[in-house]
């Protein structure tokens, strides 16, 4: 069995923030049920304003890379304004059906206050949009200055629920690295049967 590789991409670039500490807690679930993990840091990633005229440099190139290589990715957003952020808007306007068909995908969105229904339904519309598998599991945090202490969740249950997210997408990445590799997609070497 090919051990699944999952990446998580972190929209957020707020030095303390909570879709980070998140995201961290979901990979390492996903880790634990046996996938190769990474977190792509959008704040130290640094990719450019989207701009369709513009030559793709380097990070760009690289965050492309990276997301068509994973069998499975976890968006992670604050709300901001009823949507998810700018900084991940960018990344994936970046991003097309070479990166996201057939990939599965987990989202995860972390709120100061209100809701995160909407941000949840404007990721599901592009992840579609791009051919991608939205697990049915999902996590939204409200509130989440009061849910974390450090990089501990003070919540009951949340934990919980981020870390299901992590195992969900772990099991379900399994897109088989052949079908991956028929159409010019670099599977890791620790992804390989």
């Amino acid at each position: 069995m090919t051990r699944p590789d999952v990446v998580a991409v972190c929209g957020s670039r707020r030095e303390g923030s909570y879709t980070r500490r998140a995201l961290r807690i979901a990979l390492d679930a996903a880790a634990e049920a046996g996938a190769a993990t990474e977190l792509l840091d959008l704040r130290t990633v640094d990719l450019p304003p989207f701009d369709p005229d513009a030559a793709e440099g380097e990070a760009v190139t690289e965050f492309k890379r990276r997301v068509r290589a994973a069998d499975a990715v976890i968006l992670g957003s604050p709300v901001y304004h009823g949507s998810y952020s700018a900084t991940l808007k960018d990344a994936l306007d970046y991003c097309g059906k070479d990166e996201f068909t057939d990939t599965t995908v987990g989202l995860l969105a972390t709120a100061g206050g209100g809701s995160y229904a909407s941000t949840f339904d404007h990721l599901r519309t592009v992840v579609r949009s791009v051919h991608g598998w939205t697990v049915p599991t999902q996590v939204g945090i409200r509130g989440a200055s009061g849910k974390f202490d450090g990089d501990e969740v003070t919540e009951p249950g949340l934990e919980d629920r981020i870390r299901q997210l992590g195992r969900e997408v772990a099991a379900n990445a399994a897109v088989d690295p052949a079908a991956r590799r028929e159409r010019g997609v670099a599977v890791p070497a620790d992804c390989d049967d």
